[in-house]
């Protein structure tokens, strides 16, 4: 027989412990976020943002995502069901890509016509690339609004101190190149 030498008291700290980081964690996924918090400055960035359910028990039909600046040659990969819809314009500045210099690019993207339902999770992809001269040790934020047959999440808000977001906007960690 396995003895594990926590005794009763022991278990109930291990059972709590394990409570409250579930509890932490559970506030994090329970909006759209990006699968990966943190990327290189000057690289590919694969942005897979993650819906983990609708609004209020009613199915999501339509998803849009801002693209900051400094996120160029975007390219939304193909969802069977949904249409996109790419809205481009021109960039506040060029921007230098291996041979090419970039003044417009998509600026949002929107998947609409599909349903994920409430019950559901599903992720909305798209390809990018992180301008060099972006500011390592900061956070890009890219506001997404989340339609659905009943109802809308915008999850657009930006962190100011003090304050509790409802709906924050995803939020990608710029980390210097090595």
């Amino acid at each position: 027989m396995f003895r594990s030498g926590f005794g009763a008291v022991g278990i109930r700290r291990l059972a709590l412990s394990v409570f409250f980081c579930c509890a932490l964690i559970h506030p994090a996924s329970a909006h759209v976020t990006l699968e990966q918090g943190q990327a290189i400055v000057g690289t590919s960035y694969k942005a897979v943002l993650r819906v983990p359910h609708g609004c209020d028990g009613s199915a999501t039909t339509a998803l849009r995502v801002r693209i900051p600046e400094g996120v160029i040659d975007v390219k939304p990969m193909p969802k069977p069901g949904w249409t996109i819809t790419l809205v481009k314009g021109k960039y506040p500045k060029s921007y230098r890509l291996f041979h090419a210099e970039l003044s417009e690019g998509v600026t949002e993207i929107d998947w609409s016509g599909g349903k994920l339902p409430d019950d559901y999770y599903d992720e909305f992809v798209f390809q990018s690339f992180l301008a060099s001269d972006l500011q390592a040790g900061k956070t890009l934020y890219f506001p997404v609004v989340q339609e659905c047959e009943k109802g809308v999440h915008r999850w657009i808000e930006l962190p100011s101190e003090g304050t509790t977001l409802q709906e924050p906007a995803p939020g990608l960690k710029l980390l210097p190149k090595p």
